[in-house]
Parts: C-alpha cells; structure tokens; sequence
C-alpha cells in the first residue's frame, strides 16, 4: 500500500470519529448556549452515534443477522443523523464559541503556558498509546471479535480463539462495542488490529479529557483553574498504571475494550450532564428536551461498551435523581431520570433472560 493511500484512510478515519460526530453534535446544539463548542458538540455526537449503533446492533445480533446488515442500517441512521443536524445547524447558524471562555483572550501568560503544558503531556499520552501498544489478555478475544465480524460476516458466531463456528455469545453480544471498531476497520479499509491497538486509543483519550474539560469548565472551575486541573488530571492518569485494574490502566493501555470507555468517557459524561441538571435546577432554569435525549444517548451507549454498563449507570441515576429530587424538592424529576433509564433495564432483563 502506497503512502497516499494510507493518508487518505487515515483523513477518512478522522472524519468519522471527529468531524462526523462534531458535526452529528448540532441536534445538541440548543442544550445550552454556553456549552455551543467544539468539545460538547464532538462528544454529544459521538454519544448519539453510539447510542444508535446499539440500537441497530443488538437486534441483528440477536437475530444472527450478518455485519453487512449493520452496515446497511447504521448508514441509514447516520444519513437521518446528517440531516437532522443539518436542520438544526441552519435553524440555529451561530458559530462556535471558543473551547476556552471568553476572558481567555486576554488570559495571562501563566494560563497560557498552563495550557501549553497540558496539550505537551496529551501529546506524549497519545503518542506512547501509538509506539508502545500494549498487548492484553482480552485482546484475544475482543480483537478477534473484531476480525471475525470484519472478515467472515458472522457477529458473536465464532470461537474467538480459534476460528470455529459456535451457537450464538448472547452474554458479550448485547455489548457490541467490538462491532463499531470493526465498522471503523470496513468503512475506512484499515486493518481491525491496526484500528483497535493503535488508531482508536488516540481518539479515545483525547475524548477522556474532552469530558473532564467539560467537567472541568462549566462545572468545577473557571480561568486558569481549568488546565491546572486538566495536568493534575494527566499526572495521575501517567502514574495511575500501579494495577491492570485501575481506570488509568483501562484508558490508556486498554482503551480499545469497551469497558474502558464505560469507566473513562462515559460515567464521567453522567457526572458532567447530571451535575449540570442540578446547576439548572438551582438557578430555576429550564431543562430541554434535547438534554434528556442526551442523557438518554449516554445511558444506552453505556450498554453498548458492556454488559455492566446498565447496572452501573441506572445506579449512578438512581443515587442522583433521589439526592436531586430531595434537595431542590422536585420530585418530578425522577420521571425523565427513570425514562432515560429504560434502555438500560431493557438490556439488563434481556442479558438475564438470555445470557
């Protein structure tokens, strides 16, 4: 393969993991006109992106439907997708706000350099993610998943280890997170061990800190604050990897496994929308429908990146919606709280009566 070929299966990856949920990300574009930049608008896309791939997913699985049926469908849902934020994008043209507040502009050089020497330790992060892959157990089988689906047609059908057809892995099936890297692998034309170990990690991490700047910036604090925390949040991701449990190893070495986006984008993306449900709630302003729809994405793409993710997540919002309900005495509030927590039991009562 000649080196423009690669370039430009490389462009096409950045665009469906960058520019196409950047993009998706306008239908969240009225949530909150402060949060109308890049970063919310990268990560929202991506939630809603993963949040259809499991709806479109499951069924085909649980059907024995073949990979080239979840192609198909998922195509249709980005086309939809493409429109409707379309529509939005001309309903509602204002351009992005910068990532960094306002005042920014005329930060001091402290913040200024504060910044440069996080995006220097991001860069290191993403590039030992790239040159030193790190070989793990479960690799052998998710990996494998990847492959299979890629190559034979066949989703959750194949002894992982060696090749042979078996009855259907309902248990990890109902998590598909393996299926969307090898739909990556087929719509770019790139090597599904080469996406998952090496590519993928990059655009994994850098949404980890996309979700803590979020956390960081509307939420914790403001100024220079907001790189402060994001370093000290990079150092102890760097000296984090003391077990192979740790969420820190998950992020880093591991990124590729779905587990890991489960512990390191999408609970902290939960903390985020649900510490900024309770801002709104104080300063009595009102909550759209477009943030329960994304609170709702993130509740079932907490499915699609593993089983456990359901159990997890309606905990989490169940812990919150009653200590919110409590303190603000809006009770109501737990009913779009359960709503957005109807996938997750759906798939919990399916992985119990199937797995």
């Amino acid at each position: 393969m000649n080196i423009k070929m690669i370039v430009v299966r490389l462009i096409w990856l950045a665009v469906l993991t960058l520019a196409l949920p950047m993009w998706v990300g306008h239908c969240f574009a009225a949530v909150d006109k402060s949060h109308k930049n890049a970063v919310f608008l990268w990560i929202s896309g991506q939630m809603l992106l993963w949040a259809g791939f499991q709806v479109i997913c499951v069924p085909v699985i649980l059907l024995e439907g073949r990979f080239r049926h979840v192609m198909i469908g998922y195509s249709v849902y980005l086309l939809v997708l493409l429109v409707l934020a379309t529509v939005f994008w001309f309903r509602n043209p204002r351009g992005l706000r910068p990532v960094r507040q306002e005042k920014a502009a005329k930060s001091e050089k402290t913040e200024v350099l504060l910044w440069v020497i996080f995006a220097v330790l991001l860069l290191i992060q993403l590039v030992l993610a790239v040159v030193m892959v790190y070989g793990d157990g479960d690799d052998a089988y998710y990996v494998a998943i990847s492959t299979a689906a890629q190559e034979s047609g066949k989703m959750y059908q194949k002894i992982p280890y060696t090749g042979m057809n078996t009855e259907l892995d309902v248990r990890h099936g109902l998590a598909p997170f393996p299926i969307w890297i090898a739909w990556l692998a087929r719509m770019t034309g790139i090597s599904t061990v080469v996406v998952a170990k090496t590519l993928l990690p990059v655009v994994l991490i850098s949404m980890t800190y996309g979700v803590f700047y979020l956390l960081g910036s509307r939420i914790l604090f403001s100024g220079q604050s907001v790189p402060l925390f994001l370093i000290c949040t990079e150092v102890l991701v760097m000296f984090g990897d003391y077990s192979f449990y740790t969420v820190e190893n998950f992020m880093i070495a591991r990124s590729r496994q779905g587990k890991a986006a489960l512990g390191s984008i999408l609970i902290p993306m939960i903390f985020f929308l649900l510490l900024w449900l309770f801002r709104r709630l104080q300063e009595e302003k009102k909550i759209t429908v477009g943030f329960w729809m994304l609170l709702g994405a993130v509740m079932i793409s907490c499915c699609l990146a593993s089983t456990m993710g359901a159990l997890l997540a309606c905990m989490l919002m169940g812990v919150a919606g009653i200590c919110g309900a409590v303190c603000y005495k809006r009770f109501r509030l737990l009913l779009p709280l359960a709503a957005c927590c109807i996938p997750c039991v759906i798939y919990a009562g399916m992985y119990l009566l199937l797995g």
